[in-house]
């Protein structure tokens, strides 16, 4: 019976910091100026100490150690420090690239300092093998060969970044916002593609302009109504605007129709637009317009932007045939003679609509009686058994 393992060399993470030693264990420095997240919240600054004494070592004036030191704390390397000779850099090489340098000790330099103290340990030397972000999955595997070969007992790897968060850092986060992007306003070109749309509301007449970019896109919109003083062009003028600024700051044209179609305020009524047969207001019927203009099927489906001429008609030639069926099937009744009504040279007219006696659930309009539904002349919804 006897002592199989009398040394190892543990970590000493907490106990090197109570001995304010520069170093952990056998762990080369991680960095000239790192930050230490703490548990209960905040970070502390870590400059190591040993660099003043390097400096007078290798011959530098007190001036010129000044100026290094400065240099150092500011940026967090000796790269690019005033005075610093560059055959002396791998002196202050440390475990991780830093923020604003790109030297650093290679992984395999970890590897051969851990060799060379194994052989007088009868354990294992707890070391962290740092390794860059760049680090692939075959220079890994080589690292962990690299230490088998070489006689090292136990063998943890690093890779820059893999966590979320780690405990020592480069660079202070605790200071430092997020800027956010700028938006990038697009202008439209000097000479661009224009479409002007008349349209008429409850008899109220008027013109939309809209201009579009050289991929189709929509960019700007005028809106122009007939009669009308100069506070209502006053009130369109600054509206339009207040639209086309938006979208050229890149504002999906689906966000502002979900927010202005069916929008409910003198003038309303009937148009003469057979996609939009009622609207609810000006604002609502140029919306509903671009909306049918330039966006999908889909965002048209999730809007509940429809056209409800196909449907509806579609719904009162069902009904139509349902209704001749039945009187063909029943014979109980003799048909009446209904000559008298129409005169000779009439044309039969149109089947007067039967409103229902409620509003659409969507976009509040008038529904329309069409056999057991009821349809949505305005938005196209239809319910009630459908």
């Amino acid at each position: 019976m006897r002592n199989a393992q009398v040394t190892l060399l543990a970590p000493t993470g907490t106990i090197a910091l109570l001995m304010d030693c520069a170093t952990t264990g056998i762990e080369p420095e991680f960095a000239l100026v790192k930050m230490k997240k703490l548990v209960g919240g905040g970070t502390m600054k870590f400059v190591n100490t040993t660099v003043p004494e390097a400096l007078v070592k290798l011959g530098y004036s007190e001036e010129k150690r000044t100026a290094i030191l400065e240099y150092i704390e500011k940026n967090g390397t000796v790269e690019g420090a005033p005075h610093i000779q560059e055959e002396h850099l791998a002196v202050f090489d440390c475990a991780v690239k830093p923020a604003n340098g790109r030297r650093s000790i290679s992984w395999r330099g970890h590897v051969k300092m851990v060799a060379a103290a194994q052989p007088f340990l009868s354990g294992a030397i707890s070391k962290t093998f740092n390794m860059p972000v760049e680090t692939t999955v075959e220079e890994i595997m080589d690292a962990y060969i690299m230490g088998w070969k070489l006689g090292l007992k136990a063998f943890a790897v690093y890779r820059d970044g893999s966590k979320a968060a780690q405990p020592l850092t480069v660079t202070d986060w605790s200071n430092k916002k997020k800027e956010a992007s700028s938006p990038v306003r697009r202008h439209l070109p000097t000479t661009r593609a224009s479409e002007t749309h008349k349209l008429s509301i409850a008899g109220h007449e008027g013109f939309l302009t809209y201009s579009m970019y050289e991929d189709g896109t929509l960019g700007e919109i005028f809106i122009r109504m007939s009669k009308q003083g100069s506070t209502l062009a006053g009130l369109l003028d600054a509206f339009a605007i207040a639209i086309s600024v938006p979208l050229q700051y890149g504002v999906p044209l689906k966000s502002m129709a979900r927010r202005f179609c069916y929008t409910r305020f003198e003038p309303s009524g009937y148009t003469d637009n057979p996609a939009i047969q009622v609207a609810t207001s000006i604002i609502d019927y140029i919306f509903r317009y671009l909306a049918l203009r330039f966006l999908s099927e889909e965002d048209l489906d999730e809007l509940g932007i429809r056209t409800p001429v196909k449907e509806v008609e579609a719904a009162i030639k069902t009904t139509e045939v349902v209704s001749e069926t039945r009187s063909s099937e029943t014979n109980a009744a003799p048909k009446k003679n209904l000559a008298p009504l129409m005169s000779s040279n009439s044309t039969p007219s149109a089947r007067p609509l039967v409103y229902a006696d409620s509003v659409c659930r969507v976009c509040g309009g008038m529904l329309i009686q069409t056999g057991t539904c009821k349809t949505c002349m305005q938005c196209g919804t239809s319910n009630g058994g459908c």
